[in-house]
């Protein structure tokens, strides 16, 4: 296999100028939601305040009801808080209108989920290109990204593989691949392993691991699994929707 992120030139010069060290891709101030069931108000998260440095490798943490997906589903881009302040490359996304914040989202991150989302009548390349279609971009150019990202995640020679001609850990390489193809700063993973055997989740985190040390990419997976949390450098985790505990990860 080839080193991850060899083959994919992740351009990251749209990205605010700042000091690599310093950055800031995520920064978030007094994150609050809260959900309306009828006459009951339920608190997915209260006034929770994260920072997360470009080319860090984080693991959110947390049982089920805990706030780790409404965390992720603001992170993300996908919902608007109850009240706080979210900066994305330092941008305000919460005062974005719908059509600003899908734009945002498709340039700033990528995102993983358990379920790979692929499209089953689709081959690889052709999932792949997907995200760089309303981009545009010329054809000649989509495929010769798509093609330089399924490289870099060690698929090039399951370019024209439909999803049902691939394993599981391969359709998650074939997820990985679309979410890096249009260089993100951002990597957003939502239990990423779920649908995998043990030996296909440890080669799904350690390509993480890989692209986040070869390119820098910030990396965030949200997961309940401490196998998977111990692949990160940092962890956060989440209970009753605060923030418990934020640390190190075990060397």
């Amino acid at each position: 296999m080839q080193t991850p992120g060899a083959e994919l030139n992740l351009d990251h010069s749209h990205v605010l100028n700042e000091n690599a060290s310093q950055a800031r891709v995520i920064d978030t101030r007094d994150l609050t939601k809260i959900y309306t069931l009828g006459s009951v108000e339920v608190r997915a998260l209260y006034s929770v305040s994260v920072s997360v440095k470009r080319g860090e490798f984080v693991a959110v943490m947390g049982h089920s009801g805990s706030g780790k997906s409404t965390f992720m589903n603001l992170v993300g881009c996908l919902d608007r808080p109850t009240s706080g302040t979210y900066l994305l490359e330092g941008h305000d996304v919460f005062r974005m209108s719908r059509d600003e914040l899908a734009s945002i989202r498709n340039k700033y991150i990528g995102f993983v989920f358990q379920g790979f989302n692929l499209l089953a009548r689709t081959t690889a390349v052709d999932n792949v290109e997907l995200p760089l279609i309303y981009g545009g971009i010329s054809s000649e150019q989509r495929r010769e990204r798509a093609e330089a990202a399924l490289q870099s995640v060690g698929l090039g020679d399951r370019l024209d593989h439909r999803p049902t001609e691939l394993s599981g850990g391969q359709q998650q390489r074939v997820a990985i691949a679309r979410a890096l193809v249009n260089r993100p700063s951002l990597i957003l993973a939502d239990e990423p392993t779920g649908n995998l055997d043990s030996r296909s989740s440890d080669e799904i985190m350690k390509l993480f691991r890989d692209l986040n040390e070869s390119s820098n990419i910030t990396v965030v997976v949200v997961t309940h699994e401490p196998e998977v949390a111990s692949w990160a450098r940092r962890i956060i985790t989440f209970r009753d929707g605060i923030v418990l505990d934020d640390r190190a990860a075990a060397a």
